[in-house]
């Protein structure tokens, strides 16, 4: 089994070299290292080894595992440094204020916290096979509302306190126009766009007019994720959630499923998870309770997906839509929303990663 996993390694190396490319650095790990991957596999029959072969084998496969992911990172690392110096080198205007004040040094600029998890949750959902989408801030009623199961009389409108444009030269009954509510209207868009079966994530700015506390905000950022497919189930949209939330946090994350209703989804589910904060024991981020939702989720209403030009007697699927900022809260134990709009360098550069 050693000699199996040596060669699996010199396979990893011969094939990383060649690579160039994020997304596919992201699949070749894993290949190797996925739940299902050619290294976990090997690792199935360690039940049937001796005990002293387990003492060897165990050190070297999580000596294998750590190498590979210094690799890959160390590659994806390299690519992003070679995309920033080709951009620094064919830019005409040098936008920095001296010498001394590059990205890297005590006065250069870093990512926000947001970017950071954004980018690392892209790169998750790119690694699994799902695309990237982005849509409009502005949208009309039938992107926001109809076509996501929400009619103008349906109670679920008074939910979310919309921005509305108004025009005074457009007849009231004419099409109206708002801010987004939710990234749920790039799932539209996707639907419209393509032909099952698919899967892809919309992160973006959302806007509603919320009164603001520890936990809410007027702007905020939502990443939406759909999937549609045949015979696509519940104990799909469970492994992505999990497997999102265990890559994101680096460890297992108590997490709990609570019936909810949202018109664009049947069955429909929250998905909280225990407070990263407190721990549980209740704070102002989780209200007291010890849980934040995270996310709704569920299985894709029929008559979401017949707005978007699928047939819902052949394909079905799920959707999820997951609060960045909250996401960010829980990662880098922040305890108030209201710091990632705020423009507080204080703040913020307590994140660079350069």
């Amino acid at each position: 089994m050693i000699k199996k996993l040596d060669e699996l390694f010199s396979q990893f190396e011969g094939k990383i070299e060649g690579l160039a490319n994020q997304a596919d650095i992201l699949n070749l790990k894993s290949e190797y290292l996925g739940k299902k991957g050619l290294i976990s596999e090997v690792l199935k029959s360690l039940k049937d080894a001796t005990p002293d072969e387990r003492k060897a084998i165990g050190p070297k496969a999580n000596d294998i595992k750590n190498d590979i992911t210094k690799m890959v990172a160390d590659k994806l690392t390299a690519i992003e440094a070679q995309e920033i110096n080709e951009k620094l080198a064919s830019s005409r205007i040098d936008i920095t204020l001296t010498d001394d004040v590059k990205i890297g040094s005590s006065l250069g600029g870093g990512f926000h916290p947001r970017t950071l998890i954004q980018r690392e949750i892209e790169d998750i959902f790119l690694s699994m096979g799902f695309d990237i989408l982005d849509g409009p801030h502005i949208e009309d009623e039938f992107h926001n509302f109809e076509a996501l199961n929400i009619p103008g009389d349906h109670p679920a409108r008074d939910m979310q306190d919309t921005f509305w444009f108004h025009d005074p030269n457009v007849e009231s009954d004419e099409k109206k126009h708002l801010l987004r509510t939710h990234t749920s209207t790039v799932q539209v868009h996707g639907m419209q766009s393509r032909k099952p079966p698919f899967k892809f994530i919309a992160p973006g700015t959302v806007f509603r007019c919320e009164r603001t506390d520890a936990s809410h905000e007027m702007v905020f950022n939502q990443l939406e994720g759909m999937m549609v497919g045949e015979d696509i189930s519940v104990g799909h949209l469970i492994y992505f959630m999990k497997t999102i939330l265990k890559e994101i946090f680096k460890k297992e994350v108590e997490v709990r499923l609570r019936p909810g209703f949202f018109p664009f989804v049947e069955p429909g589910f929250e998905l909280d998870i225990k407070c990263l904060i407190c721990s549980g024991k209740g704070c102002s981020v989780c209200k007291q309770v010890g849980w934040v939702e995270l996310l709704p989720c569920g299985m894709v209403h029929p008559n979401v997906l017949k707005s978007g030009g699928i047939d819902p007697e052949k394909y079905n699927g799920f959707a999820f839509g997951l609060g960045l900022d909250r996401l960010v809260m829980m990662k880098y134990g922040i305890d108030d929303i209201r710091h990632l709009q705020s423009g507080d360098l204080r703040f913020n550069t307590q994140f660079k990663t350069f």
